[in-house]
């Protein structure tokens, strides 16, 4: 048997090659499907370890208080994208900090309250003469002296924020700062939002990642002590994330449904918030990846069914090219067994071509993906079986009909047929 089915490979083999520019096109569809699933997942995975590497970073020891909008995952994931300004209808507050601040177990706790407004500040042109530049839309953000701590911030130089909350100090973005002042060498100077002088004493370093946990993008947003920004007349904030960090990981399960208890107590039944920690912490923009990925792999799965039509296609006009070849191995004892064998072996041969070469492809295409965005390659051992054994079934599902075609040919009538 073994020898027999070394015959039947060879044989395939053999027409695989004879035909290489035929070959070659029709394991280009199924390359093509297996190179665009390749690269959606990489990116996807990609954003996911970003995403969980910014977590490990934080402390194991994270919990994150978020607003919810109590609807399915895809109406929440449209609602973060869409609304102007992050969490437009967040139920959090400044009290429900206080709240959790006073709870057992709890080690620091820091709000992230976004507003967005214009920001003006003062510069020099060429000459030397001043004017007041403006920045419209900046973003501000609210939070503690607590911040710093949770989310490891790296400081290119000067302090996060002052301890006192009521301090009009700030901390701001490598883009904002040059945005707003031109240059990055702001400690120190002052700019004006909402009618209020604020005084620069930090500048963070330059984020690396477009994509984190906390949905803020730093490089371009100034950093305030939240009491004193909630204080200002004229503001509208909101409470985007409560980050909180326990005392231990041991407590984070059973802090985590304190937590959530507490708030639903002060909220008089309020559960339109949600509360996570460890690998359920992600990122809006991460679940809309994963949303977009997930269609976008359904689209490149259809590609993988247009090329295994492709093959049939091909299989079906070799039958025909061979009918009078498959006279006479049936007039010398070949059975039907042997001639459906022998083309399912070409048709999975170029299936399974088609889907390393696509495996190759996908990842080439990743890492030149990888050079012009921060999203690194991610090679998962899962995704390439996966993948690989799904090109492998295309082959075996559109072979089988132009194969059983081929085994049940009377070979009388074949051996009569002419080209």
């Amino acid at each position: 048997m073994p020898l027999l089915l070394a015959t039947h490979y060879r044989l395939a083999y053999d027409q695989v090659t004879r035909n290489r520019a035929r070959s070659f096109l029709t394991g280009l569809g199924i390359a093509i499907g297996v190179a665009s699933i390749i690269l959606i997942l990489s990116l996807m995975g990609s954003i996911k370890n970003m995403v969980s590497t910014q977590v490990e970073t934080a402390g194991s020891s994270l919990i994150v208080v978020r607003p919810s909008t109590n609807q399915n995952e895809v109406d929440n994931i449209i609602a973060d994208l869409t609304a102007g300004n992050q969490y437009l209808t967040s139920n959090l507050t400044l009290n429900d900090v206080k709240v959790i601040k006073g709870l057992d177990g709890v080690s620091a706790v820091a709000p992230l309250a976004t507003t967005v407004t214009t920001l003006t500040a003062d510069r020099q042109d060429d000459n030397g003469k001043s004017y007041v530049h403006t920045v419209d839309s900046g973003a501000l953000v609210g939070t503690t002296k607590d911040f710093e701590a949770i989310e490891n911030l790296t400081l290119k130089t000067g302090t996060f924020l002052s301890e006192s909350e009521k301090s009009n100090t700030a901390t701001i973005g490598r883009n904002l700062s040059l945005r707003l002042f031109g240059t990055q060498e702001s400690i120190g100077r002052t700019f004006t939002a909402f009618g209020t002088r604020f005084f620069i004493t930090g500048l963070l370093a330059t984020e690396s990642e477009p994509i984190n946990y906390n949905n803020i993008d730093f490089d371009n947003s100034v950093f305030v002590n939240v009491d004193f920004l909630s204080s200002l007349g004229g503001t509208t904030l909101q409470v985007q994330q409560i980050s909180v960090k326990a005392k231990t990981t041991d407590l984070l399960p059973s802090l985590s449904k304190t937590i959530e208890d507490k708030l639903k107590e002060t909220k008089a039944g309020d559960t339109n918030f949600s509360v996570a920690y460890g690998d359920h912490i992600s990122h809006p923009a991460s679940n809309f990846f994963n949303l977009v990925s997930t269609m976008l792999t359904v689209v490149a799965g259809i590609s993988l069914i247009v090329g295994g039509i492709g093959i049939m296609n091909i299989m079906l006009v070799s039958v025909a090219e061979r009918t009078r070849e498959i006279g006479i191995r049936k007039s010398v004892g070949a059975t039907g067994g042997n001639i459906l064998l022998q083309f399912l072996f070409e048709s999975l041969i170029l299936s399974t071509l088609g889907g390393l070469g696509g495996l190759v492809l996908g990842y080439v295409l990743a890492f030149l993906l990888s050079i012009i965005t921060p999203f690194n390659p991610y090679i998962d051992i899962n995704i390439l079986m996966v993948t690989l054994a799904t090109s492998v079934a295309i082959g075996l599902i559109f072979g089988i009909y132009p194969a059983l075609k081929a085994a049940r040919k009377n070979p009388i009538d074949s051996l009569r047929y002419f080209r």
